[in-house]
């Protein structure tokens, strides 16, 4: 059984500083539990030596409990947590909801006082969720452990879906939108300040519960990557769509994160990468989330493609739908042959294109709209998704009665090809319909947008690696504070530098750029000055030995001038470059997911429109070839508007042997920039490198080059 059972399914719960006030944080959940019948035994605790509160047996004391407590809920101040977790444990509690705040997320102190309840729980194998935590729902068995009032005005009911979020308030946000959109519940969980169970722990619990189909999930932060993948995987294994926010996604949004949880939001890039790369789909709002999660439930699958057909009696409905499906990156094929002769005989007057238009004159037709779908999905359709825009027909439940009956037929007949319904319903035909797995949605925007993630994840599960998460390779590292330095291990390790030489006289760059060939660029090399421009540390195009013995005394002379305390090594002689694409390639360390490979064009792209994407070390080439081809600017590697193509294969090959590079020295690595890395028509350069060390940081952001 899994160790967060008792946590959905007591057999009996503790409320540690019950209220007879069922308005006050510690009467809320017992008055929730009573009002919803659960089933369970329930025992108030409060020292006030009360004989009854809210109608039940109370106690001073939670050893004055007769028999076991599986669950309790401490809702007690501050200074009272630690105490009531003792006697959790020396009760036997299994697991403990901690809704108190004031911990981690208020101040150092608080912090430290959370490090010594989370040293109670796994002395006692307890678990607990919280501090700061809302609490959880399991409609199923009608346990409401919570103080949240959005149960003063609604109840969820049972359904398929589970939630975890990090967040209460976004929690009880998204299970009250559920709830009154008629979207059941399975689980809901808020994991607070996250001290002991976290969101990727409930992840994992959810895949194995039985009456979750699909899973909803909300972080700020995460702080074990590892399981949070390890979660994410197996999900996509056991065929549960997850579908996932992460808030805290701007600098003022991961600033407010860190304050409300104590924990620090990641780079936001890295877990988009993370979440693809494990088969999730990342939603934008919670209305997506939901609306996903319900498709996927109504259903109980995912679109076999990203190819869809829409049927429509409205151009201008079809037109949008078109549009959103265009803007999401879905394809809208043609008809086949035989479903457009189909179309001709049934409805002459309408063009047999996709969207498909039957005008107002399908309701001439005997059984009219049911036909036009059947003829869409002949065999040899393309689509993993039909729409049918229906207006408002479904207001009307005698009238519709006929078409309802054929719509469900048509899904039972085609179950592998889901059956959406743009419409405006009554609550009973919906019902009806989704009952069957036809899916209803009143908004074609949305419809669409629905259709997109959920055909997305089904995708992304498709491509998922099947490689473990990296490892925390701890092969030694040599200094690598120079740009030379960096080189060379580069170049060791398989990637393609410049035949480079540091001098450390005027002769011996002659001499260097004599064997080079001219022009040469020469620059300063010292470990104390990382930004070599910033101190005019960099001279191109040097046509001739007189050039360069100069070039060798102003860069020395700059050097001392305005880094008068830098250690110079000498001068970094190089043949210049002209001609390719310069782009960025390089390594960033996440704190919580490890090595990650970056990559992006040089230039404007990425400083001005971040246009850059992550993947986790280690890569194939035919995987860096994926992360290439995510970056929207990669389109001027390919021969855009007639231009050259470039040596992309050169470019993944690159790729792939920095992310090896990094996984084996993960230990001891900080960063990697390779600032630009040239691809050419053939072939691609490092122009310019840093490494960092955890031993020896350095500001491992992009360096200016020459």
């Amino acid at each position: 059984m899994h160790s967060l059972h008792p946590l959905f399914f007591p057999a009996s719960v503790a409320i540690i500083g019950a209220s007879s006030d069922p308005e006050r944080i510690g009467g809320r959940p017992l008055r929730f539990l009573v009002e919803a019948g659960f089933a369970g035994a329930m025992y108030p605790i409060n020292r006030s030596g009360a004989a009854e509160i809210q109608g039940l047996p109370a106690f001073a004391s939670l050893a004055d409990v007769p028999g076991t407590v599986d669950h309790a809920i401490v809702a007690v101040p501050v200074p009272g947590v630690e105490a009531a977790l003792q006697d959790c444990a020396r009760k036997g509690v299994k697991v403990v909801q901690v809704f108190t705040a004031g911990f981690a997320e208020a101040d150092a102190a608080g912090a430290e006082l959370q490090a010594r309840l989370v040293r109670i729980c796994r002395e006692a194998g307890m678990r607990m969720v919280g501090p700061n935590a809302l609490g959880l729902l399991n409609p199923v068995a009608k346990f409401y452990a919570t103080f949240s009032t959005a149960l003063n005005g609604l109840r969820p009911k049972p359904g398929v879906i589970g939630m975890a979020t990090q967040s209460g308030a976004f929690g009880s946000a998204a299970y009250g939108m559920a709830t009154l959109r008629g979207i059941g519940l399975s689980r809901v969980i808020a994991t607070g300040n996250e001290a002991d169970v976290d969101v990727a722990e409930c992840i994992d619990y959810l895949v194995d519960d039985a009456d979750t189909r699909v899973i909803c999930a909300a972080l700020e932060a995460c702080k074990d990557g590892a399981r949070l993948r390890a979660a994410l995987r197996k999900a996509a294994s056991a065929g549960k769509p997850v579908v996932i926010m992460k808030i805290g996604r701007t600098e003022v949004g991961a600033a407010a994160a860190a304050t409300h949880t104590g924990s620090l939001a990641g780079n936001d890039a890295i877990y988009d990468a993370v979440f693809a790369e494990c088969g999730a789909h990342r939603a934008a709002s919670i209305e997506e989330m939901l609306d996903i999660a319900h498709l996927c439930a109504v259903t109980n699958q995912l679109p076999q493609n990203e190819r869809i057909g829409i049927m429509t009696g409205s151009g201008g409905i079809g037109i949008l739908m078109a549009d959103d499906a265009s803007d999401l990156g879905m394809a809208l094929p043609p008809l086949t042959t035989a479903s457009a002769e189909a179309l001709r005989g049934l409805l002459p007057f309408a063009v047999p294109a996709n969207p498909y238009d039957t005008t107002a004159q399908v309701t001439s037709v005997q059984d009219g709209v049911a036909r036009v779908l059947d003829a869409m999905l002949l065999p040899g359709s393309p689509f993993g998704t039909l729409f049918a825009y229906l207006a408002h027909v479904g207001l009307s439940p005698s009238r519709f009665a006929s078409t309802e009956r054929r719509m469900i037929e048509l899904r039972a007949a085609h179950p592998d090809q889901p059956l959406v319904l743009v419409m405006l319903s009554e609550q009973g035909v919906t019902e009806r319909l989704e009952a069957a797995g036809v899916v209803v949605f009143a908004d074609p925007s949305r419809a669409v947008r629905a259709v997109a993630g959920a055909a997305r994840m089904a995708r992304l599960r498709r491509e998922m690696r099947s490689d473990a998460a990296p490892g925390n390779g701890t092969q030694p590292l040599p200094p690598a504070a120079t740009e030379a330095e960096a080189k060379a291990l580069l170049g060791a390790a398989g990637i393609p530098v410049l035949p480079e030489q540091t001098c450390t006289s005027a002769e011996s760059a002659v001499r260097a750029a004599d064997g080079m060939g001219y022009p040469v660029v020469a620059k300063i090399v010292s470990a104390d000055i990382p930004h070599k421009t910033e101190v005019g540390g960099v001279l191109v195009n040097l046509p001739d030995a007189g050039a360069v013995s100069a070039a060798y005394d102003t860069l020395m002379s700059r050097a001392a001038e305005r880094a008068p305390q830098a250690r110079i090594d000498g001068v970094l002689i190089a043949p210049m470059v002209r001609g390719g694409v310069e782009t960025i390639i390089g390594i960033h360390m996440d704190p919580v997911f490890g090595p990650m490979v970056m990559f992006g064009l040089g230039g404007t792209a990425v400083e001005l429109f971040k246009d850059v994407a992550f993947a986790s070390a280690p890569l194939t080439p035919v995987q860096a070839m994926s992360l290439v081809d995510a970056v929207r600017s990669s389109a001027l590697l390919k021969g855009w508007r007639g231009g050259p193509a470039y040596d992309t294969q050169a470019l993944a090959v690159a790729l792939s042997r920095l992310s090896e590079f990094a996984v084996r020295h993960a230990g001891q690595l900080a960063g990697i920039d390779i600032n630009p890395f040239v691809v050419n028509p053939q072939g691609a350069v490092c122009l310019d490198a840093l490494i960092s060390t955890r031993q020896a940081p350095v500001n491992p952001s992009p360096r200016e080059h020459a």
